[in-house]
């Protein structure tokens, strides 16, 4: 763990990154978020700094906490820019030819100890270390959405993650103040195992006509005690995003419930992704980080 003194974040410029990197300054470590283009990095960074203004005016922090934190926080377009990363924790898209095409990348910049985090959600780490000439430094670190509000981090090591790789990355995310638990390299380890398919059935539901989406959301959130619906969810991490889910999830587990449902995908070609677009399942004003 002592080891580990800069953290950076590929694919910072997106709502997972953006909160993943908020995690890391906010426990004290420097902070680079990496993306392709300045435009995503200027709305994580309009989105920080938003979030932790709202946590200094409801008393969570002082304005010098704040500060600090900012502070801890770089930013480059320039994958060299990690060079000095002990620790970099990839959140681009649900694609694993992408997710290996990375890990290649940053084999040729960054030193032979720094340690690759993933954070999928259901593909597998093992498979992502396969584009990595240094497998046993590649390890699964499913942050849950939103990241800088939630705990949990599913931790999971592939076939050829060392132990020392591992001991290390949970270290590291209990200095971070979160909650790890280990989980197999299996598809969506544990929340994504369940989460995907009952997702898609509230859009089932909706399509079927069983009810509107408020009052899916609304009979799920009064039964069950969820804080948010499936339908809010799914709008807050994209629908775009839950595509990619289905896609992801579907093929290796052959399970119909994890299946696209045909509305998702018409939603989608029309434009309607959520909360980053407006209008999903509902519509929304702004676009402020959620928790801000």
């Amino acid at each position: 763990m002592s080891s580990i003194r800069t953290v950076a974040v590929c694919g910072a410029g997106g709502t997972m990154g953006t909160g993943i990197a908020i995690v890391a300054a906010r426990a004290g470590f420097r902070t680079i978020s990496y993306d392709v283009a300045e435009a995503p990095l200027d709305r994580a960074a309009r989105q920080t700094a938003g979030f932790l203004g709202k946590s200094v005016e409801r008393g969570k922090m002082t304005a010098q906490e704040r500060d600090h934190i900012l502070g801890a926080m770089e930013r480059t377009t320039d994958l060299e820019g990690l060079a000095e990363a002990d620790l970099v924790i990839e959140a681009v898209f649900e694609d694993l030819a992408v997710k290996k095409a990375l890990m290649a990348r940053l084999d040729g910049v960054c030193s032979g100890s720094a340690i690759f985090g993933s954070n999928t959600s259901t593909l597998s780490i093992t498979e992502i270390a396969a584009g990595s000439k240094r497998p046993d430094r590649v390890v699964g670190m499913h942050f849950c959405l939103p990241a800088q509000l939630m705990k949990l981090i599913e931790m999971s090591p592939g076939l050829l993650t060392s132990d020392e790789t591992f001991r290390a990355a949970w270290a590291w995310t209990e200095a971070c103040g979160q909650i790890p638990v280990r989980t197999q390299d299996k598809p969506g380890f544990i929340l994504n195992a369940l989460l995907v398919p009952f997702n898609n059935d509230a859009i089932r539901a909706v399509e079927a006509g069983v009810a509107d989406a408020a009052d899916v959301d609304r009979a799920i959130k009064a039964a069950l005690g969820y804080k948010m619906g499936p339908l809010e969810l799914i709008d807050l991490i994209g629908l775009d995003t839950q595509v990619r889910l289905c896609e992801a999830f579907y093929p290796v587990t052959l399970d119909p419930r994890a299946a696209t449902p045909p509305l998702l995908r018409r939603m989608v070609a029309a434009g309607l992704l959520g909360r980053k677009s407006g209008r999903g399942f509902f519509t929304y004003d702004g676009n402020a980080m959620f928790g801000a």
